[in-house]
């Protein structure tokens, strides 16, 4: 039996203009922790994360160290050398946490609603993801950057 059409529907993605970010892994929460700490303090040791770290739970430097590598590994973090001991500092796009969730949410807006921000957000407004306070909140945000941008 041969089929000489194709039944079903098609999708397109649509293309955005930017080059597309390699998508990086996901966090853990320990590996959230250890960014926190180092957004926190900036550049800084092995030993000013395990400090920072170790308040809230029972780690060991090796381990601290190991997390640290792998999150550089993973395109997080990078180092500089400062005598023999490594300075970590956030990388690229991670340079906050703030800016760290606006492009994860920006991979999920190309591999999940076809590069639309509108879509997400319908989307998340269809769920009940999001309140009526926080829709609210989000429209005045909108409505005074665009104020800002017509005032410069």
């Amino acid at each position: 039996m041969t089929r000489s059409s194709i039944d079903g529907t098609s999708c397109t993605m649509t293309k955005r203009a930017e080059p597309a970010v390699p998508v990086k892994s996901p966090l853990t929460e320990l590996e959230n922790e250890v960014m926190q700490a180092v957004w926190k303090a900036g550049p800084c040791t092995v030993e000013v994360v395990h400090h920072a770290v170790a308040q809230n739970r029972n780690i060991k430097e090796t381990s601290v160290r190991t997390i640290l590598r792998r999150l550089e590994q993973k395109g997080y973090l990078q180092h500089e050398e400062e005598g023999r001991a490594y300075v970590y500092k956030a990388a690229g796009r991670a340079t906050d946490a703030r800016s760290l969730a606006a492009h994860a949410v920006r991979q999920i807006i190309d591999r999940f609603c076809r590069g639309s921000v509108e879509e997400l957000v319908s989307g998340m407004v269809d769920a009940h993801v999001l309140s009526k306070g926080e829709m609210d909140r989000l429209e005045e945000f909108v409505r005074a950057r665009k104020q800002q941008k017509r005032s410069k």
